[in-house]
């Protein structure tokens, strides 16, 4: 195939979060997060998985940042765990916490590689969601205090800040079908977890940028939504109720233009709105300087009567039936379709343009399989799926670029087998396999991969 280079000074990184790789959940004063919390709730993790080792990264992180260094990786994205900087989520920081963070920092630096943080990964402390969570105001404005505690220790080394990991995640998945921590199904929740989660954005942005953070930004999940038919005008409108609870809820209000008029009058129809006030939308369109853009999968829908809908999606009950995915799939069950990355980032870049762009996720959950032995004595990790999907959606992100898009890099999701959240051990996403056993870590054959994709700039 055609050899493909990407721009100079492109970054080439992965990414993990807290609790899917530290473990130490009570080491160091870390206070209980939601996460353990809805892991512990028979039923909602498979087999009852925690994160309570995970990967052990809070012990082994020296051995995990070398190893990133032998992939040639530029950039690292973690996120710091809130419960471990204050464990109730207010009050007095755990110097014990921002220690780790530290040392961490220290050492990725040391290897010459750029950390990226992200402050708010899903673990929220279990103390605030006592008091609400994301349904409280008063959620927001700890998050700024967080932010500044971080920041304060770890600002004079770390350029990059992002505030959030997938809002949509945090409230749908979380206050609406309860599949994600903590668990709620109730659309009035959903979307006052929605603003809240904004308005938080908005004030650690401002509090961020006030402290000296050179770069700041906040990562969303925007949907590739497509049409089931496009010659259907009930299709379109499917789409275009799916698109504005997906993407434009988050994107419009963060780059100044408020929420979208359809939009407040679908949420005014489940919930009255009393939670946004004067002055909010303001505080959301605090400037950023980059997007970040995680993708994995495309989503198709139709306008159809009496569609099931998702909880998800809150109010699509009745009206949009989602469709089942086809063709080749992932072990998540997820559409591959590298052309939905290439489309949403052109959409992006045209609908939102000036706003720099980062794929902070991508990549795929497929199964692990034994080669010979390696040159170690070790049996060797081959995952040509994944190499075929990462390449595929690399492709596509060239692709973008060339037609105008303002790509700065790729972070592959992810780094390490990991919890996959309620999912718990069984799907991997690494491209370095993780015994959970021994806790031995394995570069596949998707990390030599990456490593040579990274070495030359390009496919």
């Amino acid at each position: 195939m055609t050899e493909l280079r990407f721009p100079e000074n492109f970054v080439w990184g992965a990414a993990t979060a807290a609790y899917q790789i530290e473990g130490a959940v009570h080491e160091d004063g870390r206070g209980p997060s939601i996460w353990d919390t809805f892991s512990r709730t028979p039923g909602k993790v498979f087999q009852g998985h925690t994160g309570d080792v995970a990967c052990d990264h809070y012990h082994r992180y020296a051995d995990d940042v070398a190893l990133m260094a032998e992939l040639g990786l530029k950039a690292y994205r973690f996120s710091v765990a809130w419960p471990r900087i204050q464990p109730d989520g207010t009050g007095p920081v755990n110097p014990r916490g921002l220690d780790f963070y530290d040392r961490l920092t220290d050492t990725i630096l040391a290897r010459g590689i750029d950390p990226i943080v992200t402050l708010y990964h899903w673990d929220l402390p279990q103390t605030l969601q006592d008091q609400g969570g994301w349904t409280n105001r008063d959620t927001a404005e700890h998050l700024a205090d967080y932010a500044v505690a971080v920041h304060t220790r770890l600002g004079d080394r770390i350029r990059t800040w992002t505030t959030l990991n997938e809002p949509w995640c945090s409230a749908y998945l979380g206050y609406g079908n309860g599949v994600h921590a903590p668990g709620e199904q109730d659309p009035g929740k959903a979307f006052a977890a929605v603003h809240h989660l904004l308005l938080g954005h908005g004030l650690a942005a401002r509090a961020l940028r006030a402290a000296g953070a050179e770069t700041l930004g906040i990562t969303i999940n925007p949907a590739d939504v497509q049409p089931a038919d496009p010659a259907s005008a009930a299709d379109g409108e499917a789409v275009r109720l799916v698109d504005g609870l997906h993407n434009r809820i988050f994107l419009d209000p963060l780059t100044g233009a408020g929420y979208p008029s359809d939009v407040l009058e679908h949420v005014s129809r489940l919930v009255d709105p009393t939670f946004i006030r004067d002055g909010d939308e303001k505080t959301i369109a605090a400037p950023i300087d980059l997007l970040g853009v995680n993708y994995y999968a495309p989503t198709y829908v139709a306008g159809r009567p009496g569609g099931a809908g998702n909880g998800a999606y809150p109010g699509t009950e009745g009206l949009v039936e989602f469709l089942p995915p086809t063709g080749p799939l992932t072990e998540m069950g997820w559409m591959i379709e590298a052309a939905g990355l290439a489309r949403l980032l052109e959409r992006i870049g045209r609908d939102y343009p000036g706003l720099p762009l980062m794929i902070t996720e991508n990549g795929g959950a497929f199964p692990d399989k034994e080669g010979v032995d390696g040159p170690d004595g070790h049996g060797q990790v081959m995952d040509s799926d994944r190499i075929a999907y990462l390449d595929g959606h690399l492709r596509a992100a060239h692709r973008a670029i060339a037609r105008g898009v303002d790509l700065r890099g790729y972070l592959v999701w992810s780094l390490l087998d990991n919890f996959e959240w309620a999912e718990g051990y069984r799907k991997r996403f690494g491209i370095v396999h993780v015994d959970y056993l021994t806790q031995r870590r394995t570069p596949k054959s998707s990390a030599r991969w990456y490593r040579e994709v990274i070495s030359r700039n390009g496919l």
